[in-house]
């Protein structure tokens, strides 16, 4: 489902040309709003979508993921941390979905990486990951074990 912009609801901001990982969203020089120039090498992240302030841009469905027709609309809602998804059918049929974003400012890192303390000798040599005990929340350079639950299927885990 690649995207398009509402020429009417852009102000030409760039929140979306910035996060575009395919980099195919610029600002048309001659308007000064948002436009996706190769729609067919859109990755279908959505992260523009979820990135513009004026809930300018929205996605085109294919006929497999909705055979009857509908419409999707995106809310961002940053003073509840959340992103709505609305989509509605043309026999009526709404299905909402709501997940969680983050509520950082725009343009400022979650963990600067940079920030912490350069990892000693022995914590290189360790098979651990950076701060995994800790992100883990488990004890300091334990991980949890692995148990058993239940017989084996061939061709399912548990």
């Amino acid at each position: 489902m690649s995207t398009f912009v509402y020429m009417t609801r852009c102000d030409g901001c760039g929140h979306c040309v910035d996060i575009c990982p395919s980099d195919i969203m610029h600002i048309d020089k001659l308007i000064r709003r948002a436009v996706n120039i190769e729609p067919n090498f859109c990755w279908e992240c959505y992260s523009c979508v979820k990135a513009c302030p004026q809930n300018a841009i929205d996605v085109r469905g294919y006929a497999d993921f909705a055979p009857m027709g509908h419409k999707v609309r995106v809310l961002r809602e940053e003073e509840k941390g959340t992103i709505s998804w609305k989509i509605k059918f043309r026999n009526g049929t709404v299905k909402n979905f709501v997940s969680p974003i983050t509520t950082k400012p725009w343009g400022k890192f979650i963990d600067k990486v940079a920030d912490k303390d350069k990892p000693s000798n022995d914590m290189l040599k360790s098979q651990l990951l950076y701060n995994e005990p800790k992100y883990l929340l488990t004890e300091e350079g334990v991980l949890p074990d692995m148990h058993k639950v239940g017989k084996l299927k061939q061709g399912v885990y548990y």
